[in-house]
């Protein structure tokens, strides 16, 4: 049983992320199309049965291609959202640092929330809390495996530090994490595992 992770394809930068509801560049519809058109032909392969994505535009938009070229139903979902940001969700950077100077996410305490949004710890235990019920649904069979979800780069990061026993604070280092490349985490003896790191497979 495996649980393909896949980050958005671009998006536009020159605004603060989070929440935003800007959607993809067209080099990011171009990525998710190529990753969508890959994931078609390999099918065999990946045998992904279930396709669920965070809902933000971003994210569903990644999606959309991807079943476009699969002919997979997707299910949107806000658990799998990036962290919530509040006021800041899509602020052009100018604003953000006039309106709200040095408030980035690694300067925020663990237990200070961005002004109308969360911490980095209410946000931690969200993708947790969701990854934990994905694993479990996958094992009772309540969800067909193998599972491809489209979400951010954020919440990848968690799930990296997750499984590999390590602690996560918002001052962690990022895993490399690209638009549209797959991480892999498979069911073995020992619990669910990441075995494949950031591949880009239609390069």
């Amino acid at each position: 049983m495996h649980i393909y992770l896949v980050r958005h394809g671009m998006d536009e930068e020159g605004y603060r992320g989070g929440w935003s509801r800007r959607g993809l560049t067209e080099e990011g519809i171009a990525q998710s199309g190529r990753l969508g058109d890959y994931l078609r032909d390999h099918s065999e392969t990946y045998g992904i049965r279930t396709l669920i994505a965070s809902d933000l535009p971003r994210a569903a938009e990644t999606a959309r291609q991807i079943a476009q070229k699969t002919g997979l139903r997707c299910v949107y979902s806000q658990e799998w959202r990036e962290m919530n940001n509040g006021d800041l969700a899509g602020m052009p950077n100018p604003k953000a640092e006039a309106k709200y100077p040095g408030l980035y996410f690694n300067a925020l305490e663990m237990d200070s929330p961005y002004p109308g949004g969360e911490t980095p710890a209410h946000f931690q235990e969200r993708i947790l809390r969701a990854f934990g019920e994905l694993c479990d649904r996958i094992e009772k069979g309540e969800i067909e495996a193998n599972v491809l979800l489209v979400t951010h780069g954020g919440v990848i990061n968690i799930l990296y530090y997750a499984l590999k026993g390590q602690e996560w604070t918002n001052r962690a280092a990022f895993y490399p994490i690209d638009q549209t490349a797959v991480h892999t985490v498979t069911k073995t003896d020992e619990g669910w595992k990441i075995t494949e790191e950031n591949v880009l497979p239609y390069d």
